[in-house]
């Protein structure tokens, strides 16, 4: 089983701090909405920073591309969700990032990263962990495998679908992947951002149980009610269908490896991170579907 750098603290030991705001980027998106509506339940201020104009009273606008837009995103931040651009330029705008944030007496950060990058072991995507690891602030990563939401959210992988039917078009093969609830993420995140003992930590999260895309298109289809059917391509298919999406080519012939590393069977294993942030399991496809499946009905 995959594992992460030991942790002296436990769930039933952490104690807890009451930040007074909680920075969250990428509040919009499909982690970083869950953290931001979790925080906010629990009384913690959460102000929630997107490219656009957020709605609510703590939203913020917020760029990487534009240093401008982060001295007023850190105003009054005791810590940062950070969910970075994504782009060759990501690790440059997290050390920049990290500095300003401890001139603004920022107390940790908690990165989401990815356990698949670390899997491949290619420096240039561990790079924006290294920046973080770099920087004066107290961190955590989080490296969660790929997101059941992916299915359903996207939709379907951002358009990985023919037109003419719900058809996931995929390089996995046969490789199985312990898909992850976005919503053990935000609970993992929040953990990490309000908890004590964490600093320093990464914690590689994965479901309960590593499928076949094949079989979480069928489940998936099966609580939806969906006619949705997954078929396994080669990369040079996958190369056409997402560049004809709209991803740009450079980006998917980088992405190509991280499916391909699943696809040859190395992206199974379990992870303990959920049990050691959260203590208690991760929840699996088949709990997501049933709860999909009631709020749809």
């Amino acid at each position: 089983m995959t594992t992460s750098p030991s942790s002296s603290s436990s769930p039933s030991s952490s104690t807890h701090t009451r930040p007074s705001t909680i920075l969250v980027t990428g509040g919009t998106g499909k982690t970083g909405r869950r953290v931001a509506a979790l925080l906010n339940a629990r009384g913690i201020r959460a102000r929630v920073a997107s490219r656009r104009s957020a709605d609510g009273p703590d939203a913020v606008r917020f760029d990487w591309a534009d240093e401008t837009t982060w001295p007023a995103a850190l105003d009054g931040v005791r810590a940062v969700y950070l969910v970075d651009s994504q782009t060759p330029t990501a690790p440059a705008e997290l050390r920049a990032f990290t500095e300003l944030a401890a001139a603004h007496g920022v107390e940790r950060v908690v990165l989401l990263s990815a356990r698949v990058l670390a899997e491949v072991g290619d420096p240039a995507w561990l790079a924006t962990e290294d920046a973080i690891r770099e920087g004066s602030v107290p961190w955590t990563i989080l490296r969660p495998t790929w997101f059941i939401q992916n299915f359903l959210e996207e939709p379907l992988i951002v358009g990985a679908v023919s037109a003419s039917a719900d058809e996931l078009r995929m390089p996995t093969g046969e490789g199985r992947e312990p898909f992850i609830d976005a919503e053990d993420i935000a609970e993992a995140a929040v953990a990490a951002l309000t908890g004590e003992g964490h600093a320093g930590q990464t914690y590689e999260l994965s479901g309960p149980e590593a499928l076949t895309w094949g079989e979480a298109v069928a489940e998936i289809a099966r609580a939806t009610g969906r006619a949705l059917r997954f078929t396994p391509v080669d990369d040079e298919e996958a190369l056409e269908v997402l560049t004809a999406a709209g991803w740009p080519r450079e980006f998917v012939e980088q992405y190509l490896p991280l499916l391909a590393h699943i696809r040859h069977g190395r992206s199974a294993t379990l992870s303990d991170g959920v049990q050691r942030l959260l203590g208690r399991a991760p929840g699996s496809v088949a709990a997501y579907t049933e709860r999909v499946a009631k709020e749809t009905a």
